[in-house]
Formats: C-alpha cells, sequence, structure tokens
C-alpha cells in the first residue's frame, strides 16, 4: 500500500545510498497454515539457533544494522505460558485454519515443539548484538486483509505485542506486517501505538497484496521471475514526504528467496540481479531494501550463508566507492525525522498523537 498525500518532496537528494535489511522472525508460527508441523520439521536441517546466529556473524563481519520483526508468541517459554496470556479479542478469520490459535487447539503432543514455536533466549541475543533492532511481526502473525478479522481484533494483537515486549523491556517503533498484508487504517492504528515505520511492499502491481495471494499463482509465478530477471525495474527509491508520512513507510525492494539447489544453474542471476540493484542503489543516493525470513535458510544453510556473504561483499565495495551504508528501520526514520527538524523520538511521539496503552 502506498500512502498518498497532496504534498510530495524529495527526502534529501545528498544521502549516499542505504542498504537496510529486515527479517520476518516468526519460527512456525508464520507457516502453521501452509505446512504441516511435521513437514516443516523435516524440512529444517538447521535449528533456529545455528540459522540466526550465522546470519549475526556475517552481520557483525559487514557491520550491517536489520531490523528483526518478532512474532510476539516467541516471547514465551512454552505453550503453557503462552495459553494463559491471550489478548480479549482474536482473529475471527472466517478460514478457521488460517489462526493459531485454532492451531494450538489442535495440539495434542507437545514434545519437540518447543524450539520450533519459542525462542526468548534467542531474541535477547539478536537484541544484544551491534546495530540490531527488534520490531514487531504483530502478536499472533495477524493477517490484515483476510475475511472475518476486525480492526478491533487487529488492534487486541498489537497491544498484547507491545505488552509482551515491554516486560523484557523492548519498546516496537518498527513493524513487518505478516505475509506483507497492509491496510490504511491498520497502519493508522499502528501510529497511535507509536510505530514509527513499517515495511511496504514494492510498486508493481505483482505486489499488490490481496486477500488470499498466495493463491494468485500467476503473480507468485512473476514474481518468481522478477528474482533472477529485471521485469520490475530496480525497486531502490528515495523516501517521499507528505502529511500523511507517519508512520514512515520503508517499502521492500527485494526478498532473498532462499538457494534452490535444483535451480543451481540460474543462481548466478540472482546474485546478477541483487548486485545490479544495489549498484544502482549507491550510484544514485537510494535505498534498497532486502528481507527474508530466517527459516529461509533452515535447509542449505552454507550456501545460503555464502550467498549473502557474496551480496555483503559487494555491499561493503560499494561503501568505499560511494559511501553506501547500512542502516535499520528506526534508524532510516530517526534520519528522515531530523532532516525535517523533529530532533528526538519524544518529540515525533508528540506530534503522531501517540496513545499509550
Amino acid at each position: 500500500m502506498k500512502l498518498v498525500g497532496k504534498k510530495v518532496t524529495p527526502f534529501n537528494k545528498k544521502q549516499p545510498g542505504t542498504l537496510v535489511i529486515s527479517l520476518d522472525f516468526e519460527l512456525y508460527w508464520g507457516m502453521q497454515d501452509q505446512l504441516s508441523f511435521t513437514t516443516y520439521k523435516d524440512q529444517s536441517e538447521e535449528n533456529a539457533d545455528h540459522v540466526v546466529k550465522s546470519i549475526l556473524e556475517c552481520f557483525e563481519q559487514s557491520n550491517i544494522h536489520a531490523t528483526w520483526a518478532v512474532v510476539g508468541f516467541m516471547f514465551y517459554n512454552n505453550f503453557k505460558e503462552l495459553r494463559k496470556d491471550f489478548p480479549g479479542k482474536v482473529p475471527s478469520y472466517r478460514d478457521a485454519q488460517l489462526s493459531p490459535y485454532h492451531y494450538l487447539n489442535s495440539i495434542k503432543n507437545e514434545k519437540g515443539h518447543r524450539d520450533f514455536h519459542f525462542s526468548p533466549s534467542l531474541i535477547q541475543e539478536i537484541a544484544k548484538s551491534e546495530n540490531q533492532e527488534i520490531g514487531t511481526h504483530t502478536f499472533s502473525h495477524y493477517y490484515c486483509l483476510e475475511a472475518g478479522q476486525t480492526l478491533e481484533e487487529f488492534d487486541d494483537d498489537l497491544s498484547k505485542a507491545f505488552e509482551v515486549m515491554k516486560k523484557v523491556r523492548y519498546e516496537p517503533r518498527s513493524i513487518v506486517f505478516p505475509r506483507n498484508q497492509i491496510h490504511r487504517e491498520y497502519v493508522q492504528l499502528c501510529k497511535r501505538k507509536g510505530i514509527t515505520s513499517y515495511r511496504g511492499t514494492e510498486k508493481s502491481w505483482i505486489y499488490d497484496l490481496k486477500t488470499g495471494e498466495n493463491k494468485r499463482y500467476i503473480k507468485r509465478a512473476i514474481r518468481f521471475l522478477d528474482s533472477y530477471i529485471n521485469l520490475t525495474g530496480h525497486n531502490t527509491y528515495t523516501l517521499q514526504e507528505n502529511e500523511e508520512t507517519m508512520p514512515l513507510n520503508i517499502p521492500s525492494s527485494r526478498f532473498l528467496r532462499p538457494v534452490c539447489p535444483k535451480l543451481k544453474k540460474m543462481e548466478s542471476l540472482r546474485l546478477k540481479r541483487i548486485l545490479n540493484d544495489l549498484t544502482y542503489a549507491a550510484k544514485n543516493g537510494e535505498v534498497y531494501h532486502l528481507w527474508w525470513h530466517p527459516h529461509n535458510f533452515n535447509a542449505n544453510l552454507r550456501e545460503n550463508i555464502e550467498f549473502l556473504n557474496r551480496i555483503l561483499e559487494a555491499f561493503l565495495q560499494l561503501k568505499e566507492e560511494y559511501g553506501m551504508r547500512s542502516m535499520n528501520m528506526k534508524e532510516l526514520q530517526m534520519e528522515f525525522n531530523q532532516n525535517r527538524g523533529i530532533c528526538d523520538e519524544a518529540d515525533l511521539l508528540e506530534k503522531m498523537d501517540v496513545r499509550y496503552n
């Protein structure tokens, strides 16, 4: 979704190019409506700890700043704790299979489930790592465009996400909407709660997501091809200032698809696509926003880390040649607002009319 205002001016053209990275950290909660737990578990060659620590090591080596949008369920230690702390209203999706609460009721044997659903210690490790932001991916991996759910239910979900994060001293400022399902009213509700940035989608019609988008195979096929061949442009941009700027839309530029052994011969095309985009952003002083899920690296971890390192090596070269920098979503938003004359976060929240829960 692109917010439209009357006054549109470019964001500080003199800024150097910027690499933004965001990760949707959700474990099985992001897949429970798509894959059986057994299938998800069998496909996970590596555990979440190893995957996340490998990514963090890459980031540390290249001084990469990133936003980790975390599902609220993951802050609990086990199912018993979670079941005692549901929000007042839960999503009433018309398709009950979409609801993690429906899934929770179906679990008969919890043995072997914990590491695929909960990870408070790993979240703490991410937060302690330099330049890493902890954002929210909603409390229950909430779908804002699915039939049946309501704005009031989303309000309760997000309030609970804030509550569980505040207990461990996190104050989320960035949100990534699950499945990139973005609704104007829901964005404005986030604003009232103190969210200052969100990840929007690419401009092309193939990234214009609607309810049930995962079933729209034509768009999915074109998005797949766009990962290898330039069909939609570089998807880099300068941030725009308008009357409805807050929370700031920091659109995605490219989903980092995982390595697929069957498509090994095409990996050079996929890498070239990303590096061309990144180079364009560096030369033109624009933003390039790369994103993925840590669980995308669960299989073929070594190959995926090698691919990521090749991207980061190119970034370091562009940093040296063009002054390109790495920023997480919160940092980019703060710089954007400082350029608008808003000195600090307290000033921004006051202007946003934040209503604390």
